[in-house]
């Protein structure tokens, strides 16, 4: 299975798909679309109103991978279940963060 981040200088780049009104802020695992695409699931209480979902994932994602907010920024899908969020910092630090948080959730 293809992994949904890519590395960069300045950190990863991945893929996800948002569950707004989830019950609770959580990642979910790596999951595989119909197209083949793998996407890091994610699930949030916030409504998809006002940007308040994108501000929980933002949360979500920093504490989980421990790194400051201003450090996760939405790339595009602002309006979107999928999106491409982008995550500064040490590549292989942030690679491993995420390996170990989906490590026993893939679907």
């Amino acid at each position: 299975m293809a992994l949904p981040w890519r590395f960069s200088v300045e950190g990863v780049s991945v893929a996800i798909r948002v569950t707004p009104r989830g019950g609770q802020d959580a990642v979910d695992g790596i999951e595989t679309l119909a197209n083949g695409r793998s996407v890091l699931k994610v699930r949030v209480r916030a409504i998809a109103e006002g940007g308040e979902a994108n501000r929980a994932v933002i949360e979500l994602l920093a504490k989980a991978l421990r790194v400051p907010k201003s450090s996760v920024r939405v790339m595009s899908g602002t309006t979107s279940r999928l999106k491409q969020i982008a995550i500064d910092g040490e590549p292989r630090k942030l690679g491993d963060a995420l390996q170990n948080l989906t490590e026993k959730k893939e679907l």
